[in-house]
């Protein structure tokens, strides 16, 4: 069993919204900065979101800005990403990804890939008319 589990995906229609959710089964998510990645057919893994462990702060990637956002529920251990104004170019597998935070860095935003250490295996979001 995979630390975090992804739920939510599905095919949409250009402009359409989808809201994707992390969970986690084995440790307790609010501990742990999160961040969305997906990975298009033919392509590299990419950042998309991530959001701090105190949920303070977030960062997005420049290609969703304004269009996606992340937020945590720490009372119910996940991690949420809302899609909305979704295009084609968004399909991919997207995977929600954690790293614990220790100490006063309760805001810190990881914003490179090999920070995060728990992955979970994905979902497909396939956007198309």
């Amino acid at each position: 069993q995979t630390p975090l589990v992804e739920s939510g995906g599905g095919l949409v229609q250009p402009g359409g919204s989808l809201r994707l959710s992390c969970a986690a089964s084995e440790f307790t998510l609010r501990y742990y900065a999160t961040g969305w990645f997906r990975q298009a057919p033919g392509k590299g893994r990419e950042g998309v979101s991530y959001i701090s462990k105190s949920g303070r702060r977030t960062a997005y990637a420049e290609s969703v800005e304004g269009r996606f956002t992340i937020s945590r529920d720490n009372a119910k251990n996940t991690v949420t990403l809302h899609m909305n104004s979704l295009k084609p170019e968004d399909t991919a597998v997207y995977y929600c990804a954690a790293v614990k935070i220790e100490g006063d860095y309760a805001d810190y935003v990881p914003e490179v890939m090999n920070e995060y250490d728990q992955w979970g295996q994905g979902t497909q979001v396939t956007v198309s008319s």
